[in-house]
């Protein structure tokens, strides 16, 4: 909290979470897009808020939904980009890429406890965050680099989220969109969102994917 900050409410919380960390931060400090300073102050508040956030991934903070794990790990899964063997999986996040890394990471007792076999993050043939695609969500350009990379039509794919900027960035792809209730994002703004499909336990959502 600083002073000259007004404090964050959860409103204000959910409304921002539409934009890359960057802008959201710089709005957060009471800045507007037509503010001179408004990209060079979001940027050096999301490299500092960005080290913090990912310097703190761990189990406690970013562990999977229980039975999210199960989920990703029984999916038949393509092993290469080329492939046509099995479901083709991807990440993107509005948080930088650097912690969607880390969070697939600390999931993956492969890599976090030195386990053999194949892991949740090896499961991942593409993985971008708002840094590294040419537009954040609710824009559908991330969503479209990742296809590019599997090698998959977007109409072949869904994709899952729990924001309504989730929603929208799915439909502007030509993806199905399916919600889930798990994360912060209260009822109400999900279901005015653009989801084909809402989930409320990951039971739901396993069931659904097996319909598809």
């Amino acid at each position: 909290k600083n002073k000259e900050i007004p404090l964050i409410t959860e409103d204000i919380y959910h409304e921002h979470t539409r934009y890359c960390t960057p802008d959201r931060l710089a709005r957060h400090a009471g800045l507007t897009p037509d503010d001179d300073d408004f990209a060079s102050v979001g940027q050096k508040l999301a490299t500092e808020f960005d080290e913090l956030y990912v310097g703190l991934v761990s189990l406690e903070t970013a562990g999977f939904y229980e039975g999210v794990q199960d989920l990703i790990l029984n999916l038949p899964s393509s092993t290469s980009n080329e492939g046509n063997d099995g479901v083709k999986v991807a990440a993107l996040t509005n948080a930088c890429v650097a912690y969607a890394h880390a969070v697939l990471k600390i999931n993956c007792p492969v890599i976090s406890e030195g386990r053999g076999g194949t892991g949740i993050y090896d499961k991942f043939l593409s993985i971008h965050g708002a840094d590294t695609v040419p537009l954040p969500k609710p824009q559908p350009d991330g969503l479209i680099q990742c296809c590019e990379e599997i090698k998959v039509d977007p109409k072949n794919c869904v994709y899952i989220g729990d924001s309504p900027s989730d929603a929208v960035a799915a439909k502007a792809a030509g993806m199905v969109a399916i919600g889930v209730l798990w994360g912060s994002h209260p009822l109400e703004s999900l279901q005015q969102a653009p989801f084909d499909y809402l989930c409320k336990t990951v039971d739901d959502l396993s069931d659904l994917l097996l319909q598809r």
